[in-house]
């Protein structure tokens, strides 16, 4: 997921407004439609992509162009669905019927790896130099470059366009006036725990007498389970199928959900929104979320704290960013820190958790193999691993570049409001955690959501809800090995 997903993205872009809603034109719901806008340059490679990226095109076509691409190559943005269940199922479709154009395709990190172990993306192991196979294992976030792999040959099957990683956004003005120094300690890069977060939260809210403390997404939808469940879990130390090496291949993995960490996890989550009458409630915790959030995706969570009505708010970095750190919004009084953690990583029980963890988002581009123009379609995808076509991403769209290095660049160090949180972003990027990303995940993920969301709203209790949780995973992961 992340931005571009089921919610609406910030018009951050350094483009007006007016460019970026002409530019928009008409927004096609579904490759069928799309192919009847009549509007296609017969001569250009067809992207299916959102409308952000179709908005930033004519930029990046002349980065990709500055790069080294032919002047006889260039590309035309077919708009697809806002939603990305219904870009997903529209993708498939396509490549079901072996249909072309469109030839390359805007695939969220989140389920592209099923379209590889279908065969139904170009190997481009195969096909990119190797310098710029090398320009992609050396630089580009090794996370991100995982769920565009195939995980059972290790070939690259799509490029990664940009990461995209949660962040924990906050009113530094009132942290501050409550008595805290958070650039003294350096809560820019130092994660807090999640009960000191709790306690200066609440600390903050009273002392300003604010509505809320902190606003987070907690609706039964995948960003549940892939997002805010998965990085606060991980956080705890606790996982859906014990050890990193268990995300990218279903079928014999151990089902963890039961194990205490994860518990907790619900357990802090309850006692966020309940307080400690609620008998399952982390002890230690203080009361600092609305019950409401169990309804909230991005944009109702942000909505408190844009408003000034909350003091933290997690979300993902440029979207709530540029909403509210902007010099027409709260300006520099807008703080953002890593996502706390419940346990450090020498307490975590699986290796590579515990400690600050964030939901690792974002989005690839893969080449339909059905195209007749493998060739150019090869060659634009690699002048976008140049460094000057990652920087107009990230210039022009917000979008993280995949060499997070690029961000200390002076380009990028001048990009405003997002400058101020460059060592955050960087911080953010080396703890991204990825979504068990299999071809059974959306039946899993959607299983995750319902269950977790039971234990949320008090409906089960957190040992029945991972209960029934273990059990439904189990049986989703038999199916596989039969």
């Amino acid at each position: 997921m992340g931005r571009g997903s089921n919610r609406r993205r910030s018009g951050v872009s350094r483009r007006t407004f007016v460019k970026a809603a002409g530019a928009s034109g008409v927004t096609a719901g579904s490759l069928g439609l799309a192919g009847c806008l009549g509007s296609a340059d017969q001569d250009a490679i067809i992207i299916h992509a959102d409308t952000d990226f179709q908005n930033i095109s004519g930029e990046l076509q002349q980065a990709a162009w500055e790069a080294g691409l032919d002047d006889s190559i260039s590309f035309e943005v077919r708009a697809a669905a806002n939603n990305t269940e219904q870009r997903r199922q529209d993708i498939q479709s396509a490549l079901q019927a072996g249909r072309a154009p469109p030839d390359i395709f805007m695939m969220d990190s989140g389920w592209t790896i099923p379209f590889i172990l279908r065969e139904q993306t170009l190997n481009l192991t195969e096909h990119f130099s190797d310098e710029i196979l090398n320009r992609i294992e050396e630089t580009y976030l090794d996370a991100a470059v995982q769920t565009a792999r195939n995980p059972e040959t290790g070939d690259l099957n799509a490029l990664p366009l940009f990461p995209d990683f949660a962040v924990m956004v906050y009113r530094k003005d009132l942290v501050e006036q409550a008595g805290y120094d958070p650039e003294g300690e350096n809560w820019a890069t130092e994660s807090l725990s999640w009960q000191e977060f709790s306690q200066v939260v609440a600390d903050t809210r009273d002392q300003h007498d604010l509505e809320y403390g902190f606003t987070t997404q907690a609706s039964a939808y995948e960003g549940l389970s892939c997002c805010t469940f998965n990085e606060t879990m991980s956080g705890w130390g606790g996982a859906y199928f014990g050890t990193l090496d268990n995300l990218f291949e279903a079928g014999d993995r151990p089902i963890t959900v039961e194990e205490e960490e994860v518990l907790d996890t619900i357990r802090m989550m309850r006692a966020f929104m309940y307080g400690q009458d609620d008998e399952h409630a982390l002890e230690g915790y203080e009361q600092i979320a609305p019950t409401s959030i169990v309804q909230w995706t991005e944009d109702t969570s942000l909505g408190p704290f844009a408003n000034g009505n909350a003091v933290a708010n997690r979300n993902w970095p440029a979207f709530a960013i540029a909403e509210t750190a902007t010099e027409d919004a709260f300006g520099d009084a807008i703080g953002a820190m890593p996502i706390p953690y419940g346990v450090t990583p020498e307490e975590a029980s699986h290796d590579g958790l515990g400690g600050t963890c964030t939901a690792l988002g974002g989005w690839h581009l893969a080449i339909n193999p059905n195209t007749e123009r493998i060739d150019e379609c090869v060659q634009l995808l690699e002048a976008l691993t140049a460094e000057n076509a990652q920087l107009t991403l990230y210039e022009e769209g917000t979008w993280f570049p995949p060499n997070l290095d690029l961000l200390e660049t002076d380009e990028a160090q001048q990009i405003e409001p997002l400058n101020r949180y460059i060592d955050t972003f960087q911080t953010l990027g080396e703890n991204a955690v990825p979504r068990p990303v299999t071809d059974i995940w959306a039946e899993q993920g959607a299983v995750i959501a319902i269950e977790v969301h039971n234990a949320y709203t008090q409906e089960k209790t957190p040992e029945q809800a991972m209960s029934d949780l273990k059990d439904r995973l189990q049986d989703s992961e038999q199916d596989v090995g039969n």
